[in-house]
C-alpha cells in the first residue's frame, strides 16, 4: 500500500478547486455579459465612462463573492476543527491563512473578469443595439 501524503492531496485538490471556481467564474461573467450586450450598448451610447461599465459587469460577481467568502470561511473552520489533529505547525484558525486565501480568490476573480470586462469595454454601440 502506497503512503498518503495529506498535504500534497490536499493541496491538488485545493489547486483544482481554485481552476474550477475560476472557470466557472468567467464562464458565468462571459455568459453574463452576451446576455447584456444590448444594456451595455446602451450605456455607452448614452456617454457611460468605461469605469461605469466595468462597474456594472463587476456588480454581477462582487455579491455571489462575498456570500462564497462567508459560508467558505465558516466552512474553513469547521472542517479545519476536525482536521487538527492532522494540520502540522498551523492551527486552523490561523488569520494569515484564511486572509491569504480570501485575497487569492480576490485575485482570481479579478483575473476572471478581466476579458468579459475588456470585450464589454471594446463594444461598438451602433453594432451592440443591433444585436437581436
Amino acid at each position: 500500500m502506497l503512503p498518503i501524503d495529506l498535504g500534497a492531496m490536499f493541496a491538488a485538490f485545493a489547486l483544482l478547486a481554485l481552476g474550477l471556481s475560476a472557470l466557472g467564474l468567467y464562464a458565468v461573467t462571459a455568459y453574463s455579459v452576451a446576455q447584456r450586450t444590448k444594456e451595455i450598448g446602451l450605456r455607452v451610447a448614452l456617454g457611460a465612462q468605461p469605469r461605469q461599465v466595468m462597474w456594472t459587469i463587476l456588480r454581477l460577481v462582487v455579491g455571489p463573492l462575498a456570500v462564497g467568502l462567508l459560508v467558505g470561511g465558516a466552512g474553513a473552520l469547521a472542517v479545519g476543527r476536525r482536521l487538527e489533529s492532522v494540520l502540522v505547525q498551523t492551527r486552523p484558525t490561523n488569520p494569515t491563512t484564511l486572509i491569504s486565501i480570501a485575497v487569492m480568490l480576490l485575485v482570481v476573480v479579478g483575473l476572471a473578469c478581466t476579458l468579459p470586462v475588456k470585450r464589454a469595454l471594446g463594444l461598438d454601440p451602433a453594432a451592440a443595439l443591433r444585436v437581436d
